[in-house]
């Protein structure tokens, strides 16, 4: 039952125009004794199409995708934007990260890519992670589905059902790199489609990192059975959904924060389930920081204070978006802003850098509009440095 990512995403977003309507919202931090507030947001750059992923880089230079265009896209501190790749044949970019000159992004034209573009403007293919995923499927470890069904149960399902029409079924073979972080030892990829972990040193081999556990088991009510068109036992059973990571950040100590989607619904309907996990790099341990996210498509770490950041896409009252923020030694999010449809998020010396309005359909054709906008919104409390500083 679970919806590719973006077709998740566009089901559940028709998000309206306000832009930061809490902007005066505050978020208390346990490690000090003034909470965190952000001042008034400015709009860096607008007109742009689903900016789902971000990164900025030490001078301020901010490199974005724009997923559906296919372009990857520089913005200047001044808010001139410049496209700097285009997705050959109609295919899509994301997964946005920098380090030390280089952008790196994901490319999908069939099998997708991790791309690197260097400081030349000269771009070139780092690594096949479609190829990766079909030789090595790492989630196949995972079981999702019913837990416990009953024979009689399964035997109402379709006897030819395949892939995720089938009642349990192991981690398939899907590839959808959805996030990136360049570091020293290589490129972190959240791979939303393999609902893994992957690393890919700078000679483009291929690592898996960490496998994400899947969600928290969910009571099948009788309408979701009837909306799915399960069987009528599967009334009162209960169902794993895959994890969706959707973004990978480092702190100090060499730790991973990465923030999952619930495998759909990605809204509220079956509760807020968007979740924070700690990654150990070394041994691939995972474990949760917190849940109750909505559309938790992004994420920021203060690497001073340890104050996480979480951009949920569909959060908030009516649905429309929040930045939630997750404070040292918390397990409660606590509001701090609510822009309308944030998709992306970014710290930069003490200023959130979110693309928002990132989602925005037509009602009548529900095709993506490009509305979305580039926004910077300053802390007033100092010290929330980004979480690595190699761009």
């Amino acid at each position: 039952m679970k919806r590719p990512l973006i077709a998740a995403i566009a089901c559940g977003a028709l998000i309206s125009s306000t832009l930061f309507a809490a902007a005066s919202a505050s978020a208390h931090d346990r490690d000090r004794s003034r909470p965190i507030t952000a001042g008034t947001p400015t709009t860096l750059a607008d007109s742009l199409l689903t900016p789902l992923s971000l990164d900025v880089d030490r001078r301020g230079v901010s490199f974005l995708s724009q997923d559906f265009a296919g372009k990857l896209t520089r913005i200047d501190r001044n808010g001139t934007a410049t496209d700097l790749v285009t997705a050959p044949g109609g295919g899509s970019i994301g997964a946005v990260s920098t380090r030390r000159g280089n952008v790196y992004y994901s490319q999908s034209v069939g099998s997708p890519m991790l791309m690197q573009l260097d400081r030349h403007g000269v771009s070139t293919t780092l690594a096949d992670l479609g190829k990766y995923e079909a030789d090595n499927n790492p989630d196949q470890v995972n079981s999702y589905g019913f837990v416990d069904l009953p024979e009689a149960c399964a035997a109402e399902f379709p006897p030819d059902a395949t892939g995720q029409d089938k009642p349990v079924y192991a981690g398939l073979i899907d590839s959808n790199p959805y996030a990136s972080l360049a570091l020293k030892d290589g490129v972190y990829v959240a791979d939303a489609g393999a609902n893994a972990i992957l690393r890919v040193d700078y000679d483009g081999d291929v690592s898996t990192v960490a496998v994400l556990p899947p969600g928290a088991p969910v009571t099948v009510t009788a309408e979701l059975a009837a909306a799915q068109g399960l069987p009528e036992c599967a009334a009162g059973l209960e169902y794993r959904f895959e994890p969706v990571p959707t973004d990978v950040e480092a702190v100090p100590g060499g730790r991973l924060y990465v923030t999952t989607l619930p495998g759909g619904p990605e809204d509220a309907s079956l509760g807020a389930r968007g979740s924070v996990y700690k990654v150990n790099p070394w041994n691939g341990r995972v474990a949760l920081v917190a849940t109750g996210f909505v559309g938790a498509t992004d994420l920021a770490v203060s690497q001073s204070t340890g104050t996480i950041f979480v951009a949920e896409l569909f959060g908030g009252k009516g649905g429309t978006g929040q930045i939630s923020v997750l404070t040292r030694r918390s397990e409660t999010p606590t509001v701090l802003l609510a822009p309308s449809g944030p998709a992306a998020i970014e710290l930069r010396r003490n200023t959130l850098y979110v693309t928002t309005d990132a989602f925005v359909v037509d009602p009548a054709t529900g095709a993506p509009q490009a509305a979305g906008k580039l926004t910077l919104g300053p802390l007033d409390r100092g010290n929330h440095e980004e979480s690595h500083d190699e761009g």
